[in-house]
């Protein structure tokens, strides 16, 4: 699908949804500050999931705070799929060339944050640091050293079992890929960099473009077709702060923000 036929498949959609609710996703800003920095969301249907390093942290759609746990240092992106959250987890070194990383998906249920269950997932040879859901299986991506001049997506079963090691021609991503959504017959990665890189590909992982764009802090799909491209900063005396904010596909751009109208 080219961009002008996803534009008006996106408008139709975010047209329809809005005549069923008025209470849908908005732009947001989480509540409280958080010792270290934003690393991804992801969203039900009532609650948003932000992922702080060292804690997870459920919000309404208003940002107001529901839940928080501590959590072991490094929980990165995250994904919420039939009712639980799955975290990728590095417990070891990241963007290692000799691959020191202790890579982990741990799983949470997303009405209490309790934790469920622990995968490993150490074929992530450079740092679990994201995690998508898609068809069924769970596909996981991370860190890269300075001198390697491709992605990887890892692809896992429903229980976890290691299928394939998908390879993303992206050219290098500074530390490689922080955070990753599906939507629009798309994926859209998240990457660090001066400037910050977005990178999109087809269901198949073949380049669409590679875009001067910042989500590397989190992207995720919503119902209505649009997304949120995550954000936060961070204070050495009150901590970090994160917020999202509705985005669209552009042609030229790879996402933008919507104008005021088009978000009414």
């Amino acid at each position: 699908m080219d961009f002008v036929k996803l534009l008006a498949v996106i408008t139709v959609t975010m047209s329809a949804v809005s005549r069923v609710s008025a209470d849908d996703f908005r732009d947001v800003t989480c509540h409280g500050m958080y010792p270290h920095h934003l690393q991804g969301i992801c969203v039900d249907q009532q609650a948003i999931y932000w992922s702080f390093t060292t804690t997870l942290v459920k919000t309404d759609r208003d940002g107001k705070v529901i839940h928080t746990v501590p959590v072991a240092n490094h929980h990165g992106d995250l994904c919420h799929h039939d009712g639980k959250l799955y975290v990728a987890v590095n417990l070891g070194k990241f963007n290692d060339p000799d691959g020191n990383a202790d890579s982990w998906i741990f799983v949470y249920d997303a009405g209490s944050l309790k934790e469920l269950a622990r995968h490993e997932v150490q074929e992530v040879f450079h740092g679990a640091g994201g995690i998508g859901y898609r068809d069924g299986h769970f596909w996981v991506v991370g860190g890269l050293p300075d001198d390697v001049q491709e992605n990887y997506v890892y692809e896992y079963d429903a229980g976890f079992q290691f299928l394939k090691k998908h390879v993303l021609a992206s050219g290098h991503t500074h530390l490689g890929i922080q955070t990753a959504t599906f939507a629009h017959e798309r994926w859209w990665f998240g990457c660090y960099g001066t400037p910050k890189i977005l990178l999109v590909t087809d269901p198949d992982f073949r380049m669409l473009g590679r875009y001067e764009f910042d989500c590397s802090l989190g992207i995720e799909a919503l119902p209505d077709g649009r997304l949120f491209s995550a954000g936060g900063r961070c204070d050495k005396t009150t901590g970090c702060s994160g917020h999202a904010n509705m985005a669209v596909p552009d042609e030229v751009t790879g996402l933008r923000f919507p104008t005021v109208k088009e978000n009414d």
